[in-house]
């Protein structure tokens, strides 16, 4: 059985602590240390979420289509049940940092985030974060491994994966809509300097923006 998300972080995860319990914009935190801030492989489509995904942003359990006595189309989703599926990748230089994972189902998508569908390789945070209006739920935190399926899809862009990733979720909310938000932070996150100056971080951005994993 796979473990569960959790409120509170295990001591194990000392030296990821700093970054998993920060409630500001991780990309913006991310920007101020690199210069060469980066969103890309960009992969997004309408699908349906995890199991544990859909409770946290409400979303109804997808209809099993009955066995029909012929051959028919497939029926598609309710609009209740899809959601934009977005997975991204944060780099500094040629160094990726974070894997974001986001679930917007498609009853969010209206309003004042109407727009969120196209966002490409502009960031969700940057978005997020720019409305004072919206509202966060508290941080939880896992613990990933081989067997999860977040694990194996960060590790896409990794050489040398770890055996485990640290992961953070949580929902933001604007009118009632929600949005569900996953970061899974790589081991390079932590060559990022602490520093919030760009012109102070020749130990952490720069370097990491100098050099490539690939």
């Amino acid at each position: 059985m796979h473990p569960s998300w959790q409120n509170r972080l295990s001591e194990s995860c000392a030296r990821y602590r700093p970054w998993l319990l920060d409630r500001g914009s991780l990309t913006r935190r991310i920007q101020v240390r690199c210069a060469a801030f980066s969103v890309r492989h960009v992969q997004q489509q309408y699908g349906v979420a995890m199991p544990s995904e859909r409770r946290m942003v409400a979303l109804s359990r997808p209809s099993r289509p009955s066995r029909p006595s012929r051959p028919s189309r497939p029926s598609r989703p309710s609009r209740h049940s899809r959601a934009l599926l977005r997975d991204v990748f944060l780099y500094c230089g040629e160094t990726p940092l974070v894997f974001a994972h986001s679930v917007l189902p498609a009853t969010s998508l209206h309003g004042a985030w109407q727009s969120l569908g196209q966002l490409g390789s502009k960031p969700l945070g940057a978005a997020l974060f720019a409305n004072p209006r919206v509202r966060r739920t508290p941080l939880r935190f896992k613990k990933l491994n081989r067997r999860d399926a977040l694990y194996q899809r960060a590790c896409t862009v990794l050489p040398n994966p770890p055996a485990s990733l640290w992961a953070r979720r949580s929902v933001f909310y604007l009118e009632g809509r929600p949005i569900l938000v996953t970061e899974v932070f790589l081991p390079d996150i932590l060559e990022l300097s602490l520093s919030p100056a760009l012109s102070h971080e020749g130990r952490g951005g720069q370097r990491l923006a100098s050099r490539g994993l690939r």
